[in-house]
């Protein structure tokens, strides 16, 4: 069994088990295509289906020295929950890390080409929703090590809430209203979709010419969490979080301990 294919299973076994883990379980990805790999493996091994895919933002220095302003991973199907907007979800973290993002959701209508332009993008979005991303791994210093580590264990992804659709979200303007993050009714973050690089079919475009290189697919009905507009707030059990967007969207989800999963036979 190669290094890659043992921290991949580490980190899904504890995942599985919601084992706290204290030290890396093993050497640490040194560049993001070794990193990819290990994500890969991670995958093939969990063998559950992707319903998406997380983007999160790479800030300087980490971006010039590997070599991108973005990095990515799975949101597997059974942890998107739908939101019907009348009361709080419930959605799982694990016990090492954990954290909410207030997120503009994509939703693919067909699968893009590799070389999508952030222009094209919107062609193969059906809607365009405000969500909440929940990041969580076993391993507590999961963001504290940079990019590569990160992408390692799932880009930090252990789910996705979808709330109400954003109105004219592809028109211009559609998406210039303020994000507002709260845990526990106390503001933590704010922020403007047009911080975020390119925006969210930026985030698409990005993800198509990625998932193109490691010879994976993207599908028609797969949400895109296109990255955090008010920040990475980290977040106990029990705890209730709200985001809304200007004053007419609002979503909410309380969160709770990771049951133990099955494991595969």
């Amino acid at each position: 069994m190669s290094d890659h294919e043992r921290i991949a299973r580490a980190f899904i076994d504890s995942r599985r088990d919601d084992a706290v883990l204290r030290t890396y379980p093993g050497t640490m990805p040194a560049s993001l295509h070794e990193a990819y790999r290990i994500q890969d493996q991670a995958i093939a091994y969990d063998g559950r289906v992707v319903g998406g895919w997380k983007l999160g933002r790479i800030r300087l220095p980490d971006a010039r020295q590997y070599g991108a302003e973005r990095l990515a991973g799975p949101i597997f199907g059974d942890s998107i929950v739908i939101s019907d907007g009348a009361n709080p979800v419930a959605v799982q973290v694990l016990s090492g890390f954990a954290a909410v993002e207030a997120e503009v959701l994509l939703r693919l209508s067909s699968t893009p080409p590799a070389n999508l332009s952030v222009e094209d993008a919107p062609e193969f979005v059906d809607e365009v929703r405000l969500g909440i991303e929940v990041a969580s791994s076993p391993f507590v210093g999961i963001n504290q090590n940079g990019p590569a580590v990160t992408v390692s264990d799932f880009g930090n992804n252990f789910g996705l809430v979808v709330g109400p659709p954003i109105p004219d979200a592809t028109s211009p303007g559609g998406l210039d209203h303020l994000a507002v993050l709260a845990i526990d009714n106390v503001t933590v973050g704010t922020g403007l979709v047009a911080d975020m690089l390119d925006g969210p079919f930026g985030s698409l475009a990005f993800l198509a010419r990625l998932l193109a290189e490691r010879r994976l697919r993207l599908e028609a009905g797969q949400w895109v969490s296109s990255g955090a507009i008010t920040g990475v707030h980290p977040i106990r059990h029990g705890q209730h979080v709200r985001a809304t967007f200007g004053n007419f969207l609002a979503i909410e989800c309380t969160t709770v301990p990771a049951p133990l999963q099955k494991r595969p036979t």
